[in-house]
C-alpha cells in the first residue's frame, strides 16, 4: 500500500460508549487500516457516550471507506460523518481581499473615496506611471489561465483550474508578500487570450501565465512580452527551468563535473522541457539531446512547431538517432518532465558514473527514485515525499518580488540565471549533500535572495 498523504486527510465524527479504552481503541482501529492518525479530540461528552473527532491521513478516497468500516466494527461505535479535510480547506476559496488603509471615519472615506480620490485619478491621468505608486499595480500580479494544462490533470477548464490558481496566489503572498489574483479565462483562442490580458494589464504590475497548454503558451507568452510594458512570466516554463538549473548547479558541484562538459538528456519538449533546455544552454551547457512523444529531436529535422524547430537547430550536435532508452546510455544527466515509468534500472545503470537524475513527472516519475538511487549519485523529483523536491515555489514568488521592486518591464535570460544561482547558493557547502541539493520551500532566505538577485540585474522602466 502507498503511504498515507495529507492530500487525503479525513475527519470522522464517531459516537462511542464511555470507557477507559474507548479513544485508544479508536486510534488502534484506524491505524490497523494503514491510515496515519493525526488528531483525536473529544468534542461532546455525555454520561453513557461521547462524540470523538478522529483525524487521519489516508492513501486515497477509497481508503476513507475502509477506515469507516474498521471503526464501525468496534462494539457500540457509530460513525456519524466523514469530512474530507482537503475539500473543507477549499470551501469558499483560499484567498480574500483585505484593506491596507483604515476606513473608520468620514475623514478616512473622503480621502480613500470621493471627493479626495479624484485628485489622485487626475494625477494618474496626466502621468500613467504614477499608477505604480498610487494603485495596487505596485504590488499585484495576475495569475492567468485557460485551464488547458493543469498540474497532471490536463484540460479541465477554467472553473476547475481555479483551486490551483488560488493556491498560486496564496503562495505569492505567503513567500514574497506579492498580491496576486486568479484570472481564469473561458476561451482557448490564442488571439482572444492575448487581447484579454492586454486589456486587463493596466491594473497589474506583472502577468503570471499558468497551466496553458503547449504550443499555444509559447506564442501567448512571446506576444504579450512584446506588446506589454509589464513583465510576463510563464511559470511552467521559467519557474521550472530556474529550479532545475539551481538543483543541477549543486548536483554538479557534488559530483565534480562541469556544465559545459556533461552530456544531458531531457525527456519532454513541452513548455517546461523547452525552457529548461534554453536556460541550461544560457548557463553554459553544450551537449543536450531532447526527446518528445515521437522520439529524439534529431539535428536538422524539420518541424511545423517553431519551438521544436528551435530544438532541432540548437540541440543534439552529435546527431544522435535512436530511442530515449538508448539515449541515456553514456550520459551524465537525465532530466524528465514528461510521463511516468519511461526508464528502468537497466537504463540508469548504463549512464556514466556519478550520474544525475531529475525525474519530475508527477505523481509518478519517469523512473522510481529508489530504483534510480541504486546507480545514480543524485536523484531529484517533483514530489515532497522524496529528497530533493524540485518545486517552482522556490522561484516564482521571489522572482516577481524582484521584478516589482525594480519596476521592471521585461524578463531577461540573465534574470533567470541569477535567480537559479541565488537558490543554489542558499545551501552552504557544509549543508550540501546528495539528499540536499535544493533548499526547502519553507526556507525564508530563498525568496529574499531571489528577489535581490533579480532586482540587481533588472532594467527599470524608462
Amino acid at each position: 500500500m502507498a503511504a498515507p498523504s495529507p492530500g487525503y486527510s479525513i475527519t470522522l465524527q464517531v459516537e462511542t460508549p464511555v470507557s477507559f479504552t474507548s479513544t485508544t481503541d479508536l486510534a488502534a482501529a484506524v491505524a490497523a487500516t494503514g491510515a496515519a492518525v493525526t488528531a483525536l479530540d473529544v468534542v461532546e461528552s455525555h454520561h453513557s457516550s461521547m462524540i470523538v473527532a478522529v483525524s487521519c491521513d489516508t492513501v486515497d478516497a477509497g481508503h476513507a471507506e475502509t477506515v469507516r468500516t474498521a471503526v464501525e466494527a468496534l462494539e457500540g461505535v457509530t460513525v456519524h460523518e466523514i469530512t474530507d479535510r482537503t475539500f473543507q480547506l477549499h470551501e469558499g476559496g483560499k484567498i480574500e481581499t483585505t484593506l491596507r488603509v483604515p476606513l473608520r471615519t468620514r475623514n478616512d472615506l473622503s480621502r480613500a473615496y470621493t471627493p479626495g480620490v479624484a485628485r489622485v485619478c487626475m494625477a494618474i491621468a496626466e502621468d500613467k506611471e504614477l499608477a505604480r505608486q498610487f494603485t495596487i499595480k505596485k504590488n499585484t500580479v495576475a495569475v492567468v489561465t485557460d485551464g488547458t494544462a493543469v498540474l497532471g490533470l490536463g484540460d479541465i477548464g477554467p472553473e476547475a483550474a481555479m483551486p490551483v490558481m488560488e493556491g498560486k496566489a496564496a503562495l505569492f503572498k505567503q513567500f514574497a508578500g506579492v498580491d496576486a489574483w486568479p484570472v481564469a479565462l473561458d476561451t482557448k483562442d490564442t488571439e482572444e487570450i492575448i487581447s484579454i490580458v492586454k486589456a486587463i494589464a493596466p491594473a497589474y504590475g506583472g502577468i503570471n501565465l499558468e497551466d496553458i497548454s503547449a504550443p499555444r503558451c509559447f506564442e501567448i507568452e512571446a506576444r504579450l512580452r512584446e506588446e506589454l510594458d509589464i513583465p510576463v512570466f510563464h511559470d511552467d516554463q521559467h519557474g521550472t527551468a530556474i529550479v532545475v538549473q539551481a538543483a543541477l548547479t549543486n548536483a554538479l558541484k557534488l559530483t565534480g563535473k562541469k556544465i559545459e562538459d556533461v552530456k544531458i538528456v531531457v525527456a519532454g519538449v513541452g513548455a517546461a522541457g523547452t525552457a529548461i533546455i534554453k536556460l541550461l544552454m544560457a548557463s553554459g551547457a553544450r551537449h543536450i539531446v531532447a526527446s518528445g512523444r515521437s522520439g529524439i529531436i534529431e539535428r536538422g529535422s524539420q518541424h511545423t512547431d517553431s519551438n521544436r524547430q528551435w530544438l532541432a537547430d540548437h540541440t543534439n550536435e552529435e546527431a544522435f538517432s535512436g530511442s530515449l532508452k538508448e539515449a541515456v546510455a553514456g550520459r551524465d544527466v537525465f532530466i524528465g518532465v514528461s510521463a511516468p515509468n519511461l526508464l528502468d534500472e537497466a537504463d540508469v545503470e548504463k549512464m556514466n558514473e556519478d550520474s544525475i537524475i531529475f525525474a519530475m513527472s508527477n505523481p509518478d516519475p519517469e523512473v522510481h527514485p529508489e530504483i534510480a538511487s541504486r546507480h545514480a549519485a543524485i536523484v531529484a523529483t517533483g514530489r515532497s515525499d522524496f529528497p530533493n523536491q524540485i518545486n517552482n515555489v522556490l522561484a516564482f514568488p521571489g522572482f516577481f518580488r524582484g521584478l516589482l521592486d525594480a519596476e521592471a518591464s521585461d524578463i531577461t535570460d540573465e534574470m533567470l540565471v541569477v535567480a537559479a544561482q541565488a537558490i543554489a547558493e542558499t545551501i552552504t557547502d557544509e549543508e550540501l549533500n546528495p539528499s540536499f541539493i535544493i533548499p526547502s520551500v519553507f526556507d525564508p532566505e530563498v525568496s529574499v535572495r531571489v528577489a535581490e538577485a533579480v532586482a540587481r540585474v533588472a532594467t527599470p522602466r524608462g
